[in-house]
């Protein structure tokens, strides 16, 4: 069972986290033994299915190059013409083989681990130049690993290869006898068909290969309890950091409360208690908005500064608490509560006037009624 280097057992699967971190640094499954397979199988496809117009166009060109006249050696231009038709026709006729081995080498790799480009993973790694740490890999299970496959495939191509050419034996000799465009065309077809069946060799060991580095990636992906508890508190937030950034947030939130509190036009208080401070603006409609609320020292905190700032100060203890419980800051009061607020505001104004000398002092504020559904008792 792995370990890490704390001893702990690594048990659990990795999560999604891990194995996108993965994937950035080029940590997914590879089998280079698939790809191998893939590239030998469609290249002695190539040859059998594209061999004779390989062989044909190599042919005319040999003709074409090693029959030159004299007037055309003389010829300065000629010779940079020649090889400019010669690679053109070569490219043409090698073109289809060439991009069928490029596909190959492609897909072989996407259909175990996908598509991937990791740059992470071109990045020099000065780790890898430390002797020790080769010696290291020399040595570890991995190498052995490896040694092995090179070693069963060293064996299964060596008895495939024998087996194919005790088989091709007497095509091989008859080559000999052929005229040399037959010959040609003969060679490539025994060179295709020879390679596919040393390819089809390799099927075995692709096939052991691939479910086994499937089965190396998942492995060191692999995470410990610890570790997945400490994923989930970098990805959450650990809890005391949490708990100060909200204590942070509230703090800023209680100075913008008690900034706006110098511009509200009254504030209701339990009288003890609660404090809820309402600002009106006929200019811009709606209804009147809470601008700062609290209990306790809170609530202290905002009677204090509204006494220095000379804001009325009412005390009705329902309105005050039904404010507090059914409106958030910088939002509307509710609708059942528009005419409790509107005697209070209506109560303002007539403050207002009457210590400007424009009106005479207005009697108490009477009780004032909350709907039921909007009603807090103590």
């Amino acid at each position: 069972m792995a370990e890490n280097e704390n001893g702990q057992d690594k048990t659990e699967d990795p999560t999604d986290k891990k194995k996108a971190d993965a994937r950035k640094e080029g940590q997914i499954a590879r089998s280079k033994e698939l790809n191998t397979l893939a590239i030998m199988m469609v290249g002695a496809g190539g040859l059998l299915v594209f061999g004779s117009g390989i062989a044909q166009m190599m042919m005319e060109l040999m003709r074409s190059n090693f029959t030159i006249s004299r007037e055309m050696l003389m010829d300065q231009s000629y010779m940079g013409k020649m090889l400019l038709s010669s690679g053109w026709a070569a490219l043409t006729t090698m073109l289809p083989l060439l991009v069928a081995l490029m596909l190959a080498s492609l897909i072989a790799p996407m259909s175990l681990g996908g598509w991937l480009f990791a740059a992470k993973s071109m990045a020099p790694k000065f780790s890898r130049m430390n002797p020790a740490s080769g010696l290291k890999r020399m040595v570890s299970s991995h190498a052995l690993i490896e040694l092995l496959k090179g070693l069963g495939k060293f064996v299964v191509v060596l008895v495939v290869a024998l087996a194919v050419l005790s088989k091709e034996k007497a095509d091989l000799i008859s080559i000999a006898h052929e005229p040399l465009e037959m010959a040609v065309i003969h060679s490539l077809q025994v060179v295709g068909w020879s390679t596919l069946w040393m390819a089809c060799g390799l099927i075995i060991i692709a096939a052991i290969d691939a479910p086994y580095q499937v089965w190396e990636a998942h492995k060191k992906l692999l995470m410990t309890k610890q570790e997945i508890r400490d994923e989930h508190k970098d990805s959450e937030g650990k809890p005391e950091v949490k708990q100060r950034i909200r204590q942070l947030q509230r703090e800023m939130s209680q100075r913008r409360m008690m900034e706006a509190v110098p511009n509200a036009d009254v504030i209701i208080t339990n009288p003890t208690h609660f404090a809820v401070a309402l600002k009106y603006d006929p200019e811009q409609g709606g209804a009147p908005m809470l601008v700062a609320k609290g209990t306790d020292f809170m609530a202290l905190k905002i009677r204090e500064i509204g006494a220095h700032h000379q804001i009325l100060i009412l005390e009705s203890a329902g309105l005050a608490r039904s404010i507090y419980y059914s409106t958030e800051l910088d939002q509307e009061i509710p609708a059942g509560l528009y005419l409790a607020v509107a005697q209070v505001l209506a109560y303002v104004y007539q403050i207002r006037q009457y210590h400007s000398g424009r009106g005479k002092r207005p009697d108490p504020l009477g009780d004032i009624t909350i709907p039921p559904d909007l009603r807090r008792d103590s």
